[in-house]
């Protein structure tokens, strides 16, 4: 038995094909037209660490139905939304909701991703992420650049 020496790019590429994850811009393929604000990949993945935080400090909606109600009784948060649900008519009102409210929410692009991030196997389509002083910090973060992106048009 002789060892092979490959490349190390070539190995972490190959590992990165056989295990099915799709990367950040072959996820951008699936977007929806009303996808904006968009999160950048880093905030993407920032955004998926706060909602792991979140999960064990069970500080999170999600679900349209859930989502919108809190939304109503005026509780605060980052609303994070899944950029390749269809139809867009199940969570197109969500954005209105939240510029009425100025509560800050933005796009990912993948609904399985967020599922995953919320410890499911099911995709989910929105996720509010309640402030909590267990994950202020990377809340703070997450909070300032979403602020921080372009208003859609």
């Amino acid at each position: 038995m002789t060892k092979i020496k490959g490349d190390p790019d070539g190995r972490e590429a190959q590992a990165e094909a056989c295990s099915g994850e799709r990367t950040y811009h072959e996820l951008l393929v699936n977007l929806n037209p009303i996808a904006q604000p968009l999160a950048s990949r880093r905030l993407t993945r920032k955004l998926y660490k706060c909602i792991k935080k979140a999960v064990k400090q069970k500080q999170i909606w999600r679900g349209v139905k859930e989502v919108q109600k809190f939304v109503n009784k005026g509780e605060k948060g980052i609303m994070v939304l899944a950029g390749d649900t269809l139809p867009i008519e199940v969570y197109c009102h969500l954005p209105v909701m939240c510029e009425d409210r100025n509560l800050p929410y933005v796009y990912i692009p993948s609904k399985t991703d967020l599922g995953a991030a919320a410890g499911s196997k099911r995709p989910t389509c929105v996720i509010m992420v309640k402030p909590h002083e267990e994950y202020q910090e990377a809340y703070d973060e997450c909070l300032e650049e979403v602020q921080a992106l372009p208003p859609p048009m």
